[in-house]
């Protein structure tokens, strides 16, 4: 416990702005970035996003916002991009409204994407189903250990990395 409490202590004076979390026995660092740095590195590589509110605010459910997503989070949707050659358009990201927890939505570790033929046959053929998850939703795990859920009208996809990036 007092190697946690000394590396958690550590990170926050090298690396100030970058948040800490962790559960039990576990410190890591992760790096946050603003709604603007998101939307510029998804226009790099032609990744879209739509909110039914055409709205960008995170405290607003109807909005689509990248306010603090995670830096590997908004990497592995561009490395998606990359491997699928698929259209991409997230419709949901940190914004209120979506389920709690440590790996949610609102932490930085979610988003979420339009269905279409591509990007689901990409998921089905590549990655590894490993079952339903509580609510229903069949999910897949990718080689690298991000897990693709498929929530009926779009596919929620929890980014423990970046996906190789």
């Amino acid at each position: 416990m007092k190697i946690r409490s000394a590396l958690t202590a550590l990170a926050l004076l090298l690396a100030p702005g970058v948040a800490v979390v962790g559960s039990a026995g576990d410190a890591f660092a992760v790096t946050k970035v603003s709604h603007a740095t998101a939307t510029s590195m998804f226009r790099q590589v032609g990744i879209t996003w739509s909110s039914s509110g055409n709205c960008s605010d995170r405290n607003n459910s109807t909005c689509t916002s990248f306010e603090q997503l995670n830096l590997a989070t908004a990497q592995g949707a561009q490395t998606l991009k990359g491997a699928t050659g698929c259209a991409l358009n997230i419709t949901g990201g940190t914004e209120t409204g979506h389920a709690s927890g440590t790996y949610s939505h609102w932490n930085g570790y979610k988003l979420d994407y339009a269905k279409s033929t591509c990007v689901t046959n990409y998921i089905k053929n590549t990655f590894t189903y490993i079952g339903l998850r509580g609510d229903g939703a069949p999910q897949y795990k990718s080689g690298s250990g991000n897990i693709y859920a498929d929530e009926g009208n779009h596919w929620d996809v929890l980014y423990y990395n970046c996906g190789g990036c």
